[in-house]
């Protein structure tokens, strides 16, 4: 290829005021009439031409090919349908069609999901393969895809046709479930407000009402179901059934022809706190552990602590005119009768009946403990006298009964076998100081009847027994010594813990019950722990997947009670876990993964991208498209085809550059024009 260049000889200014000068001049000639203007015109057109330094460029040039990239997206929602045989098809027909085509190449890039559940960067693949090619041979981008993109901001500038080949069907439908508002933790006995969403989208089919099923489960309870309206936002109110961690399971039911159930089941995670908890501690005679148990709970700012201490029984005879006592009434029938549901715990700590609470108020206190309610018996030499707590109403419900003696010597509490499997009691044995635990001096021979036996006295005489009673809970503290360990006697013991755990299973805290399965999710690692008290360990655990694929594991023993593994999930979603009647629903990263959030093929997202490219969108369910050529400036694609630009770009592979004309030649033809103008100019004033 030939081309002429310029290398001037003076900057271009004054190459232009030259030339401007010399116009001037002969304009003046051209004004006068003189007869060699045209000459002079001439002369001086070829000494600014000199001037310009012109020159004849030759190179020699070799024809690059043009360049079409093919994206395609292999997320997750490419799985749905038929949309991986039309991407294979689509892929196929794509590099035929470019084979066919002159000088013309093709680049295949693939992608995957996003990291961390980005969901589908097809931007940013397309934005790589850019960059790894020469945009000058660029000549076109097709990206295969369901439309469904997420980094729409990151779009590059393209220098050819931007085309889209959409998976789907035009019949595709899915109903997903959105959890449009939940808070992370609200307070028990309070009612709180969910607000949820089922959605349609596609091609839905007629549904008479537009009513689904909604399928509500609350930890492991048995699920219940619900007509509810599609599209309308649903205020659901929820209140919590314990404290700690409650796990709320939504699902709605598969629609006929639904694209996938993927989006179809949500999971609200609420922490249940405890607004107050409210204690009834009910001393039967002022001893040394007394403080300890109002100390303890009237440190914690939560606990809402009413004590009822017998300071002096009906059968004390001192004289005393009763005007002159400083005593309040208790309001024994008000706390017994009218307010006993009140309470989330009631501890008698050393009391005897001496008729100061008639036996209909302590029938109260079991019908209390049958529909829920917490009893705490701290016994002392009084359990197994007359007037014992075992000879009222209360034995109906008390897993122990008295034998009457009391031991008097000095003892190490210590762990039964299933005290170490206990949650209230596992690992207490860990806090112990260096000697171990401090001795207590005193504990009440009983016999168990029925419960669980987690700490054992002298003689493996029961300590702490536990029990459960219909819907509530009780426990039996066969001595009145624990204030020991909290004085630091002979170094003291785990009082503290003991007691917290003691009550967050009296209060049925998930995290304490003696036989759970719990998971936490930490990126795709599952965690998962299933506690247990039974001698047999437990059965293999049944992992379902987000898919409906199985995979059965088997927990290790990690310590006693404790079975525990760590297993790496593959998918994003739910996952329910089952072992035996135990099952539990764990999220592993969000609910629907981004992918499944809207899995409808559409291209409106995409359509503004391709129109400033003249591309456009067209889907595969009609057919592969042709690919032709098309100019730059015209429309790229249409029913059945799309197109492509050529770019003509080439490789220089040598350039030679040589003179116009010599510099001789360029004075000879200014002076011959001159002398010529000026010849012609003599003769016609002689002629004159």
């Amino acid at each position: 290829m030939s081309a002429v260049i310029f290398a001037p000889l003076l900057p271009w200014p004054v190459i232009w005021g030259l030339a401007g000068f010399a116009g001037l001049l002969l304009a003046f000639a051209l004004w006068r009439g003189l007869a060699g203007w045209a000459l002079r015109s001439l002369a001086a057109g070829v000494l600014v031409l000199a001037l310009t330094g012109p020159s004849l460029q030759q190179e020699d040039r070799k024809p690059l090919t043009d360049i079409v990239l093919l994206v395609v997206d292999e997320s997750a929602s490419q799985s749905l349908g038929d949309r991986a045989d039309q991407i294979a098809s689509a892929v196929d027909s794509v590099q035929a069609e470019v084979a066919a085509l002159p000088n013309t190449e093709l680049r295949i890039v693939t992608f995957a999901d996003g990291a961390d559940d980005a969901g589908s960067l097809a931007m940013t693949a397309l934005a790589e393969a850019l960059a790894e090619e020469p945009r000058a041979r660029v000549a076109g981008a097709i990206l295969i895809t369901d439309g469904q993109v997420h980094d729409l901001g990151l779009v590059p500038a393209l220098p050819a046709p931007l085309q889209v080949l959409l998976t789907g069907l035009e019949t595709d439908w899915d109903r997903r479930l959105v959890v449009v508002d939940a808070p992370a933790f609200a307070i028990l006995g309070e009612e709180v407000m969910l607000k949820l969403r089922i959605e349609d989208q596609g091609a839905v089919p007629d549904s008479p009402g537009g009513f689904a099923q909604l399928t509500i489960a609350v930890d492991a309870d048995p699920p219940a179901t619900y007509d509810v309206p599609v599209g309308e936002d649903l205020e659901l109110p929820v209140t919590l059934p314990h404290g700690g961690m409650n796990v709320l399971q939504f699902s709605v039911a598969v629609g006929a022809g639904e694209l996938t159930d993927r989006n179809n089941a949500a999971i609200v995670q609420i922490n249940g706190v405890r607004d107050r908890l409210r204690v009834l501690l009910v001393s039967g005679e002022p001893h040394a552990g007394e403080r300890v148990w109002r100390n303890l709970l009237k440190s914690d700012a939560s606990v809402d602590l009413v004590h009822f201490t017998i300071l002096r029984p009906p059968e004390k005879q001192d004289g005393i005119p009763v005007t002159e006592l400083s005593l309040i009434a208790f309001p024994t029938r008000e706390l017994f009768v009218e307010k006993i549901d009140e309470f989330d715990l009631i501890i008698f700590d050393r009391y005897r009946m001496r008729g100061i609470l008639p036996m209909s108020y302590i029938d109260n206190v079991v019908q209390y403990v049958k529909n829920g309610g917490t009893v705490l018996v701290s016994a002392g030499p009084e359990y197994g006298a007359v007037d014992s707590l075992w000879r009222s109403p209360l034995a109906e419900i008390l897993p122990v009964e008295p034998t009457a003696r009391v031991v008097e010597e000095g003892f190490q509490p210590a762990l039964t076998d299933l005290g170490r499997r206990h949650p209230v009691t596992e690992g207490l044995e860990a806090l112990a100081p260096e000697g171990g635990w401090g001795r207590w001096h005193r504990l009440i021979e009983v016999n168990p009847l029925r419960g669980q036996i987690v700490m054992s006295g002298p003689g493996d005489r029961p300590l702490l027994v536990l029990d459960r009673v219909e819907q509530g809970r009780i426990a039996v503290l066969a001595s009145d010594q624990i204030w020991l360990w909290g004085r630091g006697y002979e170094g003291g013991g785990p009082q503290l813990e003991l007691l917290r755990r003691l009550a967050h299973w009296m209060l049925k805290e998930p995290e304490l019950e003696e036989e759970s399965l719990t998971a936490t999710a930490k990126g795709p690692v599952l965690t998962i722990t299933r506690r247990s008290v039974q001698d047999v360990p437990p059965g293999d655990l049944t992992v379902t997947g987000p898919d409906g694929a199985e995979v059965t594991l088997v927990l290790p023993e990690v310590s006693p009670g404790r079975y525990q593994t760590d297993w790496a999930a593959s998918l994003l979603g739910l996952y329910r876990l089952e072992q035996g009647d135990l099952t539990r629903v764990v999220a592993v990263g969000p609910q629907a993964p981004k992918e499944f959030e809207e899995t409808i093929a559409t291209g409106d997202t995409l359509a503004p991208l391709a129109a400033p490219t003249n591309g456009g969108v067209l889907r595969l369910e009609a057919g592969n498209p042709d690919i032709r050529a098309v100019r730059t400036d015209r429309q790229a694609y249409g029913r059945g085809w799309i197109g492509i630009t050529p770019r003509g770009a080439y490789l220089t592979e040598d350039i030679r550059v040589a003179s116009l004309m010599p510099g001789w030649l360029y004075l000879l033809l200014a002076a011959g024009f001159a002398v010529a103008a000026w010849l012609i100019e003599g003769r016609r004033r002689r002629l004159a």
